[in-house]
């Protein structure tokens, strides 16, 4: 399987797994939780939408043969969704207010997905 149809089908998975955690935050959590951290559970939700919308961008990006898109943007993008939503899915989920502390390493990622797709576009 091509590397890019990878890529799509990973984004693609994360899409669906924002609809279900935020269906599942907005019925399920909505009168179990605070309204701050309902909010940081939708944060987390709206950055994995964003960001598997991303992935699938990249991976449509990649069939263009002029372009050669490397693995790095979606390591990243990856990387950041795990840390930076699933965090921000935790901390109402387990009260564990010091998993706030990674998850900006989690945005650090997606930052760095990117700018690596750029440089990769700028490259091409």
């Amino acid at each position: 399987m091509d590397r890019y149809i990878t890529w799509i089908i990973v984004g693609s998975v994360f899409a669906a797994l924002a609809v279900l955690f935020g269906a599942f935050g907005a019925h399920g959590l909505k009168s179990k939780v605070s309204a701050e951290d309902l909010v940081i559970f939708e944060t987390g939700v709206r950055y994995q939408m964003y960001h598997a919308l991303g992935l699938i961008l990249l991976g449509l990006l990649a069939m263009n043969p002029n372009l050669n898109i490397s693995t790095l943007p979606f390591i990243f993008f990856v990387i950041g969704i795990i840390i930076f939503s699933g965090t921000l899915y935790l901390i109402p989920l387990t009260g564990l207010r010091w998993l706030g502390a990674i998850t900006p390493i989690g945005g650090t990622a997606l930052i760095v997905g990117w700018i690596s797709l750029i440089y990769n576009l700028i490259k091409a």
